[in-house]
C-alpha cells in the first residue's frame, strides 16, 4: 500500500486531507512537526510527503532540506502547502515537485497525488 506522510501542525487539515488520501486508497501518516515528521520516515517509508511550512521548531523547507538529505528518501517527492509562504516553496522546485496555497482545494491535491504515485491498487 502506498504511504503518504503529511506534516501540518493544525490537525484538522492533517486530517482532511488524510481522510480525504484515504478515501482514495492510499495509507496516510500524520506528524505535527518536521522533528516529528524525520522520526517516522524509516519507520513508515512514505512514497510522498506533503507538508505545512510554517510549524513549530522546523518550517517546510527545512523538513524538505532534511529529507533530501537522507540517503534513503532524497528522491521522495515533498508537495508543500502553505498560505502567505507558498511564493518560497514555489522558488525551491529542487525541493518541492508541487506548491498548494492554503485554503488548498482538497480534489487538486488527490489530483495531482494520483499523477505522481499512482492510483492506489488495494490488493498490493
Amino acid at each position: 500500500m502506498t504511504t503518504i506522510l503529511i506534516v501540518d501542525d493544525e490537525y484538522l487539515i492533517a486530517d482532511i486531507l488524510s481522510f480525504a488520501l484515504e478515501d482514495e486508497g492510499y495509507l496516510t501518516v500524520t506528524a505535527g512537526s518536521g522533528h516529528r515528521a524525520l522520526s517516522i520516515l524509516d519507520r513508515e517509508k512514505p512514497q510522498l510527503v506533503i507538508t505545512d511550512y510554517m510549524m513549530p521548531g522546523m518550517n517546510g523547507i527545512e523538513l524538505a532540506e532534511a529529507v533530501r538529505r537522507h540517503a534513503s528518501f532524497g528522491h521522495v517527492p515533498i508537495v508543500l502547502m502553505s498560505g502567505a509562504q507558498a511564493h518560497l516553496g514555489v522558488a525551491r522546485p529542487d525541493l518541492f515537485v508541487d506548491v498548494f496555497d492554503k485554503p488548498f482545494d482538497v480534489e487538486a491535491v488527490l489530483t495531482r497525488v494520483k499523477a505522481l504515485l499512482g492510483p492506489d491498487d488495494p490488493h498490493d
